[in-house]
C-alpha cells in the first residue's frame, strides 16, 4: 500500500486553502492512500501496446448538411409581436437605460 501521510494531506489542505478538521484529515489519508494504490494497478496492466483512451467508445460528431429551408417574411415575423415599428420589434429599455 502507498503510505501517504497525515503531514501530506495537511500539506496539500493549505496549498488549496481548505480548512479540515482532524478526522477529516485521517479518513483522506486513507482515501487517497486508496486512490494511489488504485492508480498503481492500472499503471501495471497498461502496457505498452495499450493505446491510451478518454473513451471506451470512438466519438464522432455527427453533422447533417446545412441547408437553406422556408423561413419568416419580415411581416409573418412582426406579426405576432406586441410591438414593433413595421420593421423592427420594439422591446422596453433595460438595465437602467433611458428610452
Amino acid at each position: 500500500m502507498s503510505e501517504i501521510t497525515r503531514e501530506q494531506v495537511e500539506h496539500l489542505a493549505g496549498l488549496a486553502r481548505i480548512a479540515l478538521t482532524p478526522a477529516e484529515i485521517d479518513r483522506l489519508t486513507g482515501e487517497l492512500g486508496q486512490i494511489v494504490d488504485s492508480i498503481a494497478k492500472v499503471s501495471e496492466v497498461a502496457g505498452a501496446d495499450v493505446p491510451a483512451t478518454s473513451h471506451p467508445i470512438p466519438l464522432v460528431n455527427v453533422f447533417r448538411d446545412d441547408v437553406v429551408g422556408e423561413t419568416l417574411t419580415q411581416e409573418q415575423a412582426l406579426a405576432g409581436a406586441p410591438e414593433h415599428d413595421g420593421t423592427r420589434f420594439k422591446v422596453s429599455a433595460i438595465l437602467g437605460e433611458e428610452q
